[in-house]
């Protein structure tokens, strides 16, 4: 069905998605036109998609859906805030959901904006109904794996928490490529201490090799990483 298709209108929000759909991805639809909705409603439930429409950003951002995996599909221009208004919206507040914009007039400048802030695609009206399709599918692949680095991350940062002052410093100065006496030497403990810490350090972080211990710090938040920098007093 292509999207230019005259459609049933109607402007209330729209799930498709069952009661116990927590775990399907569900495809968020945003655009003021009706007969856009429409269309592309029934083209990702004809895929085989979970979905949800609603006719602006205020109307998304008032319910829940964007707790949802899957991803959006946004118009660019709408009364109000825009698709890239919603965009740098999502940055801020730390929702890394993939977002799909669709516009019926695009530019070079619009295009670049919304693809460096991390945009998955940007699509002209009317589209074909399998390049949609398509972006959808790579959309859901990227929340998917998102999700599963955003999941490895907490348990990363729940286990750091666990590592004593101490063992922060520890982690900190091997994840700086430090051997055991240089460690010792910067914090003015014993060898044999170093090699106590750091044992643990390995046990907590539930790390098989000095490689999983690295790319755990690495996936910790600065934050963390900048605390463990500052000398235990």
């Amino acid at each position: 069905m292509r999207l230019d298709q005259t459609q049933r209108r109607s402007s209330a929000p729209f799930s498709s998605a069952p009661e116990n759909a927590e775990k399907q991805p569900i495809v968020i639809i945003v655009d003021d036109d009706p007969t856009v909705r429409e269309a592309l409603s029934e083209l990702i439930l004809s895929a085989g998609f979970q979905m949800a429409c609603f006719a602006s950003t205020r109307e998304l951002l008032d319910g829940d859906a964007l707790d949802s995996h899957g991803c959006l599909i946004l118009d660019v221009r709408m009364p109000g805030a825009s698709g890239l208004d919603l965009q740098h919206h999502l940055a801020e507040s730390g929702n890394t959901k993939p977002i799909i914009f669709l516009t019926g007039h695009a530019d070079i400048p619009m295009t670049v904006q919304a693809m460096k802030a991390g945009a998955v695609d940007f699509l002209t009206k009317p589209v074909r109904d399998q390049t949609l399709i398509d972006a959808v599918n790579a959309a859901i692949t990227v929340d998917a794996q998102r999700r599963a680095e955003s999941a490895v991350t907490e348990r990363n940062i729940e286990r750091y928490r666990t590592l004593t002052p101490r063992e922060h410093e520890v982690l900190y100065e091997v994840a700086r490529g430090r051997v055991n006496k240089q460690i010792a030497f910067d914090l003015g403990i014993s060898e044999v201490t170093v090699k106590l810490h750091r044992g643990n350090v390995m046990r907590k972080m539930e790390a098989a090799s000095i490689g999983e211990l690295i790319r755990a710090w690495e996936s910790l938040p600065p934050q963390l990483r900048e605390a463990a920098a500052r000398p235990v007093l």
